[in-house]
């Protein structure tokens, strides 16, 4: 369960999420097998702080993604997070190229459950070793992360021969 991208930053906020965690747990949803809420694009401030870090939307995050993952925790639900493996993300937000092991680490202290790697500013040539790097980073944390991985669909747009 979670957004649906259509709505971009118009649904996506700290008070939607948590309503609907609620919503899974009373009405039974939760129970019934339906644990993942997730995040898409627009989550992110314009820019990275000083350091290079991603930073939520303080407007639409006001408390910030360790808090959310630490909602759901609570309620026994999983988060799961948007990011890019580009420059900037679908909408425009930075993107993940040249901070992998920072963003995968922010992740795990966050303590995300799962990451959605989508591919929309970047180059075809470049996802044969990014989305591998980025997948080895996030193992690297030691913390359990779900990496949902777009790569096989941008080679199918792209045309690219795959060859698993």
């Amino acid at each position: 369960m979670g957004n649906f991208d259509l709505y971009r930053i118009h649904l996506n906020s700290e008070k939607l999420f948590v309503e609907m965690a609620d919503r899974l747990v009373e009405d039974g949803y939760r129970d019934a097998g339906y644990v993942h809420i997730n995040i898409d694009d627009c989550w992110m401030a314009s820019y990275r702080d000083s350091k290079g870090n991603m930073v939520a939307d303080s407007q639409r995050f006001p408390q910030g993604i360790p808090f959310l993952a630490h909602y759901m925790h609570g309620r026994g639900l999983k988060l799961g997070i948007y990011q890019d493996f580009g420059i900037r993300t679908c909408m425009g937000y930075p993107g993940i190229v040249g901070h992998m092991k920072q963003d995968s680490e922010a992740f795990a202290k966050w303590k995300v459950d799962m990451v959605k790697l989508d591919a929309c500013h970047s180059h075809p040539s470049q996802m044969n070793e990014g989305y591998i790097a980025f997948g080895r980073y996030l193992n690297e944390t030691n913390r359990p992360i779900v990496y949902s991985c777009s790569w096989p669909y941008y080679l199918l747009v792209n045309e690219i021969e795959v060859s698993f």
